[in-house]
């Protein structure tokens, strides 16, 4: 190899070296500058909620009349028990409750005497002999009269076992025909909510980042201590979507 191509060789190999030099140092300025601006763009957004509410009202009632009856012979107190259950059966239907509406559950009978922890005392009435009529209708106007006049059932000497507290529930069983339109109204008002953020920080709001739309719940209209959402027939649906916006 004469002088001139060994001086080539030797400034090629210098090129060269100060190109992967370079590169280098292009790489070690390029990629944290290139991840600083991206962690700026990932993080130019906001988080904001839209809430939508509607009132609605119950489309099912379920009464359930818990009625008892006590005597000293038990073919007294089973036939007590069917008399009964033939005058709650004439009252619903006077209030206006299909038969088809009507539903019998089993007869309970407890003998006092059979149990362990009765007292050394007389026992008046022997056996206690009990059974649940239960109203399942549509037309929950017409069970919440019937119910506002069950007195007239104590009056011909029924007894109503209302230890469980309330024996009506009124539900709304339509959630899902409202879901959509509650959701579009959630959305809108949450785009509101983002516009408005942007607005204040010279900003524009773009494309939906992420959503959640939160969880649908039913409370009663008039929200009341001791009222609870079963027990009122007017209600209110509210759900609180949950969406990041980017920000332009």
């Amino acid at each position: 190899m004469d002088f001139n191509e060994n001086s080539r060789c030797r400034c090629g190999c210098k090129f060269a070296s100060a190109a992967l030099i370079a590169a280098g140092l292009f790489s070690a300025g390029f990629f944290p500058g290139w991840y600083y601006y991206q962690s700026k763009v990932n993080s130019n957004f906001v988080t904001v909620k839209g809430l939508a509410e509607t009132n609605v009202k119950a489309d099912l009632a379920i009464w359930n009349l818990k009625f008892v009856v006590t005597a000293d012979n038990l073919t007294a107190a089973q036939q007590n028990i069917a008399s009964q259950r033939g005058v709650i059966y004439e009252f619903l239907q006077q209030q206006g409750i299909a038969k088809a509406e009507i539903s019998e559950g089993r007869v309970e009978t407890n003998d006092l005497l059979a149990n362990p922890y009765r007292s050394n005392n007389d026992v008046a009435s022997r056996f206690i002999v009990s059974q649940t009529i239960t109203v399942r209708s549509g037309n929950v106007d017409v069970v919440d009269k019937a119910l506002r006049n069950n007195g007239e059932l104590v009056a011909r000497g029924i007894i109503l076992d209302s230890q469980y507290g309330s024996p009506v529930s009124y539900i709304f069983t339509k959630l899902n025909d409202i879901k959509p339109q509650m959701l579009e109204e959630a959305t809108k008002n949450a785009a509101a909510a983002a516009a408005e953020f942007a607005k204040s920080s010279d900003s524009r709001v773009g494309r939906i980042r992420r959503a959640s739309q939160g969880v649908f719940s039913i409370l009663p209209l008039e929200q009341t201590p001791d009222v609870s959402e079963t027990q009122s027939i007017n209600k209110k649906v509210r759900v609180v979507s949950t969406i990041e916006y980017w920000l332009e």
